[in-house]
């Protein structure tokens, strides 16, 4: 027996951008052939492709993990390394994409829309590449990046014209089997239906959607029995038909108490901002089972109060087939109506056009540790320079001081007070830390002190007439101290002579 599984979380890993390459060509008689290492190739993404065919998220909720192809290694004699190969998901048309913490990415409502779930890293440059009349031959090339890994939730909503509404066994899906070619499972126990069973109904010219989705009990809205799992289906549907049982044998239940609890819990339940509420979408009534006399004569009471409330009404049996015609018609009528006024509505497409470098590519955030202030970098370029980065190369590891001066993360730095030897650190969390030495071109770039003053200026190293006097005074005390020792000593060896006659 096949399950439906309408939620699931996957675990995509894109692929990684391939290294570039260290060459320099080689051939006799040209010792100087330059450099000729080729680029790395890009990784695979993981691409969710909107499928009609598909119906369920069944296959990857048994295999969840999903991963696209590396790039290729950059090589010699200009080759590029090879793209990484995509992986495409086919998922059922109507299929929301959430984050892992719940933020909706995309919702695939047309056949064939694609959506990047996991983009693939970028491959890193060879040295060919990197060379500039500056730097004719770099010793150095780029690190590949890595591609996207981390959770996301699809979460499928039935898409559909006409949802079918009731208490479990009401007869919702003899109703969708009696109506279309939809064989759902039918039995006489509550809760039969435990997926969406989709028909497709035609009615003269048109042809429409139906879904029987599971029964609906009070506090559906809030979660019991199986009421948010069938509340979701209904999100999608442009007309709702009520399916009233007039045939139980349940004490305390009518026709008009089922409704009751029917449209409370529709317009208990929140639809997405943008989206009709539930009870404002047009709405039918089917009076179902009137082939058993008792059930006949409590439709023909009701029916006068449901018609008075602003309900079209329907007697049905799908056992005997009685009423359908008339009530598939009319769908077909409430749909083609909902179709017009979409297409009518239907807004233009908006093009955004952003400015290029309208967004500043970098920002750098203070944040005060024991040892004094800690600087994080945070940006898409500066992190991505850094995984870029062969820091076994010193050579690589300058390219990349050029990179972030140039970027402006050294001005930037200087404005919020670092001085040299401050810890910088790159990326989110502990990221990638560094001793920041500044770059010196020029001895104004470090003058840190307000405008209109020149802390090269206040410096005044000459020694004031007092100064030159005491320092004077100290070398002649010195000096006088030091003859006065060697007379002492002078002396000294004069008394230990021996006198004359001795």
């Amino acid at each position: 027996m096949v399950t439906f599984v309408d939620t699931v979380t996957l675990h995509l890993r894109a692929g990684k951008g391939g290294n570039g390459c260290v060459s320099v060509h080689r051939e006799k008689f040209k010792p100087l052939g330059g450099p000729d290492g080729g680029n790395g190739g890009d990784g695979g993404d993981v691409v969710l492709v909107a499928d009609p065919q598909v119906t369920t998220l069944l296959s990857y909720h048994h295999s969840p993990h999903r991963a696209a192809g590396n790039g290729g290694f950059g090589m010699g004699d200009m080759r590029s390394g090879a793209m990484g190969e995509d992986l495409e998901l086919p998922v059922p048309v109507g299929t929301v994409v959430k984050s892992a913490d719940g933020e909706t990415l995309v919702d695939l409502l047309v056949p064939g829309e694609r959506f990047i779930a996991a983009a693939g890293g970028q491959g890193g440059l060879g040295n060919a590449a990197l060379s500039s009349p500056k730097r004719k031959a770099p010793g150095f090339a780029l690190l590949g990046t890595p591609g996207y890994e981390g959770s996301i939730v699809l979460e499928l909503k039935t898409v559909a014209d006409v949802a079918l509404v009731g208490y479990p066994s009401a007869g919702k899906s003899s109703l969708i089997a009696a109506i279309s070619a939809a064989r759902p499972k039918i039995a006489d126990y509550p809760f039969t239906t435990l997926h969406p069973n989709l028909g497709v109904v035609q009615a003269g010219d048109a042809r429409y959607t139906v879904a029987d989705v599971p029964g609906l009990i009070e506090g559906a809205s809030e979660g019991r029995g199986l009421g948010l799992e069938f509340l979701r289906h209904v999100e999608r549907c442009s007309a709702l038909l009520h399916v009233l049982d007039c045939a139980t044998l349940e004490p305390g239940r009518d026709p008009i108490s089922d409704l009751d609890v029917i449209l409370a819990e529709l317009g208990s339940y929140e639809v997405p901002e943008g989206q009709i509420p539930l009870l404002e979408r047009p709405q039918l009534i089917a009076l179902n089972k009137v082939d058993v006399p008792e059930a006949r004569d409590l439709a023909d009471l009701v029916r006068p109060e449901l018609e008075a409330r602003g309900f079209r009404v329907f007697d049905i049996s799908t056992v005997s087939h009685e009423g359908l015609r008339p009530l598939t018609f009319a769908l077909g009528e409430l749909v083609e109506k909902h179709r017009v006024a979409a297409a009518i509505e239907a807004p233009a497409e908006r093009v955004v056009i952003r400015p290029k470098g309208a967004v500043k590519e970098f920002t750098v955030r203070v944040e005060g540790g024991t040892y004094g202030n800690v600087y994080h970098v945070l940006g898409e370029k500066p992190l991505r320079w850094v995984l870029q980065t062969d820091f076994q190369n010193e050579e690589a590891v300058g390219y990349l001081a050029d990179r972030l001066e140039k970027l402006g993360v050294e001005n930037e730095l200087f404005k919020l007070g670092a001085t040299a030897g401050a810890t910088v650190i790159i990326g989110e969390g502990n990221g990638v830390v560094f001793d920041w030495e500044p770059t010196m071109t020029s001895s104004a770039e470090l003058i840190t002190s307000a405008r209109g003053l020149d802390s090269r200026l206040d410096t005044n190293t000459r020694r004031t007439t007092s100064q030159r006097r005491e320092r004077y005074h100290e070398r002649m005390d010195a000096k006088a101290a030091a003859r006065a020792e060697l007379e002492t000593e002078r002396l000294a060896r004069r008394d230990d002579l021996p006198a004359e006659g001795e």
